[in-house]
Parts: C-alpha cells; sequence; structure tokens
C-alpha cells in the first residue's frame, strides 16, 4: 500500500541506531506514524523537527502495519520556533492535543489550524487565543463541543458572560446571576462577533475556561494529567499579555 499526503511533524522517536520514528499530523489522514530509515543522518535531522511541514509518501505491505515514510521538506520552521516561549511550548502542547485523537482518524481541519498557528506562535501577545480556539477545536472533535452561541436558560445570543460547568453551554448575566459563584467565565472575546483582541485577564480565563473540560472529559476519564509543556505555554503567553496591555493604555 502507499499514499502521498502533507504533513506537519509532532514528534519523533530514536528507533534504532540510525532510525526513526515520525509522527505527523496529516492533512488527510490524522495522524499517523511511519519509520524513516536514517533518520538521524545529518540530512534527516533538521527536517525532522516539530512544526516543519512536508511530503510524505507512506509505503507498508498491509494498511494496518507500521509503515515507512519517505519526507521531504516543504516549510522548514523549526529554528523560528525555537525563539520565543511561546513557540517552544505551543508546538509541543498542540502535539499533545493532537495525540488525545485515534491514530489515523482524518481533522483535515485541525491539520490546517495547526499549520496556521505555527505561523503565528512567533508574536507572544497573540499565540493565546490561538491556542485556545485550537482546544475548543479538539475538544468539539472529541465530542466534548461546547456551545458558546446562545444562552442555554433563554436562548439569547446577547450579554453571554458565564457557561455552565455542567453543559459546557453559555449563559446570560441576568439567567447566570443566581449560580455566578458555581458558573465558569465566558471570555468576551470567545463570543460570536467579538471584536478586538484579548487582555491578560480574559485570556487567562479562556486558558481555565479549556483547561475545566479537558480535564473533566479527556484527562480524569482517560487518567491522563495535563501536558507540561501548556502550563509554560500559558505563563509565557499571559507574561507576554502582561507587558504588552499597559502598553495599551498608555498609548
Amino acid at each position: 500500500m502507499q499514499w502521498q499526503d502533507e504533513g506537519i511533524i509532532i514528534g519523533v522517536k530514536r528507533h534504532g541506531e540510525t532510525s526513526v520514528i515520525a509522527e505527523l499530523m496529516t492533512r488527510e489522514r490524522g495522524r499517523h506514524l511511519g519509520l524513516v530509515r536514517s533518520g538521524r543522518s545529518r540530512a534527516m535531522q533538521p527536517v525532522l523537527q516539530p512544526g516543519n511541514r512536508v511530503e510524505a509518501v507512506w509505503r507498508a505491505r498491509l494498511d494496518e502495519h507500521l509503515g515507512e515514510f519517505r519526507l521531504e521538506p516543504v516549510r522548514l520552521r523549526a529554528a523560528k520556533l525555537m525563539e520565543t516561549a511561546t513557540a517552544v511550548y505551543g508546538v509541543q502542547a498542540m502535539g499533545a492535543l493532537l495525540r488525545l485523537l485515534p491514530e489515523r482518524d482524518p481533522h483535515p481541519h485541525l491539520f490546517e489550524a495547526l499549520d496556521i498557528i505555527l505561523d503565528a506562535l512567533d508574536d507572544p501577545a497573540d499565540a493565546g487565543e490561538l491556542f485556545v480556539r485550537f482546544e475548543l477545536a479538539v475538544l468539539n472533535d472529541l465530542g466534548f463541543g461546547l456551545d458558546l452561541s446562545e444562552c442555554a436558560a433563554t436562548g439569547l445570543r446577547e450579554n453571554l458572560v458565564y457557561v455552565s460547568p455542567k453543559t459546557g453551554r453559555a449563559v446570560s448575566r441576568e439567567a447566570g446571576a443566581p449560580y455566578a459563584d458555581r458558573m465558569l467565565a465566558l471570555p468576551s472575546f470567545l463570543s460570536e462577533g467579538a471584536a478586538g483582541a484579548a487582555d491578560r485577564e480574559n485570556m487567562a480565563a479562556a486558558f481555565r475556561l479549556t483547561a475545566f473540560f479537558l480535564h473533566r472529559h479527556v484527562y480524569e476519564p482517560r487518567g491522563l494529567t495535563e501536558n507540561a509543556a501548556r502550563d509554560g505555554f500559558v505563563q509565557a503567553a499571559l507574561k507576554a499579555l502582561s507587558a504588552r496591555d499597559p502598553e495599551r493604555q498608555a498609548g
């Protein structure tokens, strides 16, 4: 069997003396593993770095086999991803999120989102919002999507400030007021039609929101712990926003 597809490197493991097992997020075939012979060579090591985009040819005798990759570089951006803490942690954290999905399960929109976000991670102040939206997309594909479009109690689309921890649905200020101490905050930039970038307070609330539902629906049922890279990314993104917000206020 053989196929060809675009892929983004999300992980590499040593295999034997000279080879590696590469983990790719492909456009049409989801997260896919394959052996790369001579993957530890000087020629291949710069290619086999997380975040790089490649053209992949996969071959195997049977579909269920590990198979072998032949990889050609398309976009080598790993060096750029080493320049900021948000990028270093972000590429690792998004790889960990993709590993929550079944192997070889197609998610072409997540491939596209990953490709776009990797190009934007060098801007620490904007990286947080993109990452949160990626987490929401992964939750949705796992079957635990949040409904932030209208109030769960009234059906209204205005003044949405809470999210119910039980249902994952938005709640308006008036409807949620009696239960405010039990509600999760809905950051304004996640509401439909919202304009403007998130400030530090809203971003911190967004990270708490996605973390809550990832823990409840994914990590705890599977006996998993949150990937350490996410915490590193969150801290770096919030630090960047803390530095940016006073500058905006001064301007």
